[in-house]
């Protein structure tokens, strides 16, 4: 409720949601809507620079990958077209590396799916006073691994030929850690 009374202090509650996965965007879309937001939905990286390019929102939920680019390339910009918007980043393929990526971007906070409705509004709404706690597991080797592989992939700009490179690895053996999720 907090975050609600936070939301009707906004003057601007114009909210865009790019997001591929069509039910996960409905619902979302709706439980944004009941929460006070004024949303716009998009599934592809175009139809959401396109809305940027008419009305850059206040507020904005993307999708890391979508299925014609990458979710950031919105971020960024909304954060040129509006820098006082605030912007999260929703994926299933969460890393350390595209999450330090999108806060460089313009990104306020980074959320892993599934993400409920009242986590998104508190990241949207959050201040920088806010501290999340520190996890209390450590991560796995595989995990570590894995956090390893995708900041060098970040660093090579997302080319997987120089990634493998630099990595000694054969490219179609990293485009497929590069196609599955993070392990735990």
């Amino acid at each position: 409720m907090n975050a609600i009374a936070e939301l009707n202090e906004q003057t601007d509650r114009s909210l865009l949601i790019v997001e591929d996965d069509k039910p996960f965007l409905e619902r979302l879309s709706r439980a944004m809507e009941t929460r006070g937001f004024a949303v716009t939905s998009c599934d592809t990286v175009s139809d959401g620079l396109a809305q940027i390019g008419r009305s850059a929102p206040a507020f904005a939920v993307v999708d890391l990958r979508l299925g014609d680019g990458n979710g950031l390339d919105v971020v960024s910009a909304l954060k040129k077209k509006r820098p006082d918007a605030r912007a999260i980043v929703l994926t299933g393929y969460g890393n350390i590396a595209t999450a330090v990526t999108a806060v460089k971007m313009g990104a306020i906070d980074y959320l892993s799916k599934p993400a409920d409705a009242d986590d998104v509004v508190a990241a949207l709404l959050s201040t920088s006073a806010d501290k999340s706690d520190l996890p209390t597991n450590p991560m796995s080797a595989d995990r570590v691994r894995w956090e390893h592989i995708q900041r060098i992939y970040e660093m090579c700009n997302r080319n997987v030929s120089e990634t493998a490179r630099r990595l000694n690895m054969h490219r179609r053996t990293l485009q497929r850690i590069l196609a599955k999720r993070a392990p735990r």
